[in-house]
């Protein structure tokens, strides 16, 4: 029996599937084939599914820093779910995550249960497996400074293996997980506290998100990495570029580093005001932006 079919049989597995859906832009086309991980078992039978038919595998967490071609993917899209939704803390105050966890859900369980330490993960709409490959981060805290270590299969070859936040090399919105790694557990350490205090952190934090970032829109995030001792968002604001649109897709008036789409909007949109915008600022300042958001499938 081929993985295709195994998977199929299974209920894991979509041809042509839409994944619009599955991005916070909520446009972009389909997929060749999208294989819904429930298990190791299941990532095995991707990885096996990836090779018979020579296709380019992707990850996809909860796809806030994505965005899909309005083409779609000619390959393979992954996601996690069944045991990669689990966590818990153990008596020693180290959480378990699958990689499938929204971040905010990890960082209330913490929460409520008295450790602290990854409040600020309730600012970034991503998963855990998502978090690791980017070394997630935000309000002075990042992935590094709390991941004790993660389980990583290799869509590549199958192989499990165990990694450190050392041996990942995280640094800055980077690890050195290659595109075919997926994270299906990880670990982080804790800081013993108090619930009241925790969470007074976290309502600190949510409060600032809401007045400082554009909710109620169509975007992806952070658009751009923060160069070194600035703010992505400042030196766009500073070139004059809030509210640039091209398209059905403009940078937010509210912060420079979003960029924001209206009904109707395409992937190309956004794809053309990201490097229209990364452009003007080479020009204007000399700094060259690095893109945080990931294009997937064909943009030229």
């Amino acid at each position: 029996m081929t993985a295709r079919h195994r998977l199929a049989t299974a209920g894991r597995l979509q041809e042509g599937a839409p994944l619009a859906p599955l991005t916070t832009y909520r446009f972009g086309g389909p997929a060749r084939f999208l294989v819904e991980a429930h298990s190791e078992v299941d990532l095995e039978d991707a990885a096996d599914l990836a090779r018979e038919e020579g296709l380019a595998p992707v990850v996809l967490g909860r796809g806030s820093n994505v965005v899909v071609s309005d083409r779609g993917f000619d390959g393979m899209v992954v996601r996690l779910a069944g045991e990669f939704l689990d966590h818990r803390i153990d008596d020693a105050g180290v959480v378990h995550a699958g990689g499938a966890v929204a971040l905010p859900v990890l960082a209330r369980s913490a929460a409520r249960a008295g450790r602290t330490g990854l409040e600020f993960y309730v600012g970034i709409p991503g998963t855990v497996g998502g978090a690791v490959r980017m070394n997630a981060g935000c309000h002075g805290s990042d992935t590094a400074g709390w991941l004790l270590d993660a389980r990583v299969f290799s869509l590549g070859d199958a192989a499990v293996r165990q990694e450190t936040a050392r041996t990942l090399g995280l640094t800055y919105r980077h690890s050195g997980l290659d595109t075919t790694d997926v994270v299906v557990l990880a670990r982080f350490r804790t800081e013993p506290g108090t619930p009241a205090d925790a969470e007074a952190r976290i309502r600190e934090i949510t409060r600032w998100r809401k007045e400082t970032q554009p909710g109620g829109t169509l975007n992806a995030g952070s658009v751009f990495k923060n160069p070194p001792g600035d703010t992505a968002g400042r030196i766009i604001d500073h070139v004059g570029l809030k509210g640039l649109r091209i398209g059905g897709v403009e940078v937010s008036r509210r912060h420079a580093n979003f960029f924001v789409a209206d009904p109707g909007a395409t992937a190309a949109d956004v794809h053309a005001l990201v490097f229209e915008v990364r452009r003007r600022v080479l020009a204007e300042t000399g700094v060259e932006l690095e893109p945080e958001l990931r294009f997937i499938g064909d943009f030229s």
